[in-house]
């Protein structure tokens, strides 16, 4: 007896289908069990492939589960990523809406836009000087998997649970500055509240020990990626929650206050 193998394009096609019709759809590991990250990332080229030919534009990536404190409850034991598109980054307004994602969570975290591309070696110094600005964002992650249970694998031919990343103001890098800004990234904390209420606090190692190091392991993993590009100049990347994930819905407003970094925290209310 052999086992079907599962194909990228056809889980693509379905992930597409599914975010259309704002579908749920059963975990693909459980209809391929042999299903691993290698093939999950070329299911991923194929989905920025689709993406592209009907006339999106890829801006950056995503980083997932750099929380450690998040993989069990998740099911996964590494980080991953995925694209994001000008369709799906925001500048930060008063209100978002939500009634285009499915099961929607929020995500307090540090963003990027490389000033140019960023490979395997560098130190948290040279990270630091590829990067043009930094901004505090939220991301609001999705599941087509019905209450969020999945594989990583999934996770990742899903489009790394990407709907949205909302960016507050950018702070640009700059020469006199980098050595506080570099320290700061390494050591500040967060504060998430719901309607004003505190639901949790985070600190900059959450994040593999630090938002740049998140960087540094993303264009590790994307040198041994045959399926997709390295990062290049331009690119936004957001690198991975500072707290838990939390549900949000229409009604709340969420709000972040940062303390030992020079950004401003964030409003957004849900619609």
């Amino acid at each position: 007896m052999t086992t079907a193998q599962p194909q990228a394009a056809d889980i693509a096609g379905e992930v597409l289908e599914a975010l259309a019709a704002r579908r749920a759809t059963a975990p693909f590991s459980h209809a391929f069990p042999q299903l691993d990250l290698d093939q999950a990332y070329a299911v991923t080229a194929d989905l920025r492939r689709r993406r592209i030919d009907r006339g999106e534009t890829a801006v950056g990536r995503k980083i997932g589960f750099t929380n450690r404190d998040m993989w069990t409850e998740y099911n996964v034991s590494a980080p991953i990523w995925g694209d994001m598109y000008a369709s799906t980054v925001h500048r930060l307004g008063g209100t978002f809406a939500l009634s285009a994602l499915m099961e929607p969570r929020i995500e307090p975290e540090i963003v990027f836009r490389l000033a140019t591309a960023v490979v395997p070696g560098m130190t948290p110094e040279q990270l630091l000087g590829a990067i043009e600005w930094v901004a505090h964002g939220f991301e609001i992650v999705q599941s087509v998997f019905p209450g969020w249970r999945f594989a990583a694998a999934d996770a990742v031919a899903a489009g790394g649970l990407h709907g949205a990343l909302l960016l507050g103001p950018a702070l640009a890098v700059k020469g006199g500055a980098a050595g506080d800004l570099l320290r700061a990234l390494s050591g500040f904390t967060v504060t998430l509240r719901r309607n004003g209420e505190t639901v949790d606090e985070g600190r900059a190692s959450n994040v593999l020990g630090g938002p740049l190091l998140a960087l540094g392991h993303l264009a590790e993993v994307l040198a041994r990626d045959p399926h997709n590009p390295p990062l290049r100049a331009g690119e936004v990347v957001t690198t991975g929650t500072l707290t838990r994930a939390f549900p949000i819905a229409p009604g709340e407003t969420w709000t972040t206050s940062l303390e030992g970094i020079a950004l401003d925290g964030l409003a957004v209310s849900f619609v």
